[in-house]
């Protein structure tokens, strides 16, 4: 009965987000040291392979993983430094398997084949404005699935973890 109540209480119209939504934001507020924009999602892997474009394209799991990286990035970036990132291409976890019929093939699969990629660009400058790094990145993590198992319930656990190492990679020296 509560559920019902809760239920009712909702809007009748709520908008599904869309990550290919023209009019969608395409980077982070950039108030910060760390500045995240990404291409247009419509051309990301995840969508052009993922078995079901229309179920691939909802959320706002873009935006999530943007400000994941924004967020772990500030934390480990030296005192003063700024870090620009580009996303330029996402293969999230999993794939949607149509073939496995009608009323499943808005599940999204786990499997080894199928591991969490990430291309972007990047530069990072000091406090004086000389460029410390810079250059594209090719992330993946090929075994997603056999690093212990994750007591988390986040979607993009797997995207967020493969981010994270490429920071402790590239910055190795959290901020003091």
């Amino acid at each position: 009965m509560i559920l019902l109540l809760a239920l009712a209480a909702l809007p009748a119209t709520v908008p599904a987000a869309n990550v290919t939504d023209p009019d969608a934001p395409r980077a982070l507020p950039g108030d910060g040291p760390v500045s995240v924009s990404w291409a247009d999602p419509s051309g990301f892997s995840d969508l052009r392979h993922s078995g079901n474009r229309w179920v691939a394209a909802q959320g706002d799991w873009v935006s999530e993983l943007a400000r994941h990286l924004q967020k772990s990035a500030t934390k480990r970036l030296p005192e003063g430094a700024r870090m620009e990132v580009t996303i330029t291409d996402i293969q999230r976890a999993g794939r949607y398997e149509p073939w496995r019929g009608p009323d499943r093939d808005h599940i999204r699969i786990l499997r080894d084949p199928y591991p969490p990629r990430m291309q972007l660009e990047f530069r990072i400058t000091g406090a004086d404005g000389q460029v410390l790094a810079e250059g594209q990145r090719k992330l993946q993590d090929l075994s997603y699935l056999q690093r212990g198992m994750v007591m988390d319930h986040d979607a993009l656990r797997y995207e967020k973890r493969m981010i994270d190492d490429w920071l402790r990679k590239e910055l190795p020296v959290p901020a003091t």
